[in-house]
């Protein structure tokens, strides 16, 4: 199978822009993003970004599953 770079859920594109973005200027590096963009970034920076977004969609599934669950 193809690896796409499209969202299951191409409705949900703006939501992950948005929490990249957060997540971008939680680490410090939003700034940078806004006057180079994403192409300019360092796999390092872009691995950290990707890695808080992985975390943090993890925390709001098991938040709405306990919650689901009571």
């Amino acid at each position: 199978m193809a690896r796409s770079n499209r969202p299951v859920n191409p409705a949900a594109e703006n939501a992950l822009d948005r929490m990249k973005f957060e997540i971008a200027s939680e680490l410090g590096i939003a700034e940078t993003v806004r006057q180079n963009g994403w192409a300019t970034m360092t796999s390092a920076d872009c691995g950290r970004v990707g890695g808080q977004m992985v975390r943090r969609m993890i925390e709001q599934y098991e938040s709405s599953i306990s919650n689901n669950q009571q």
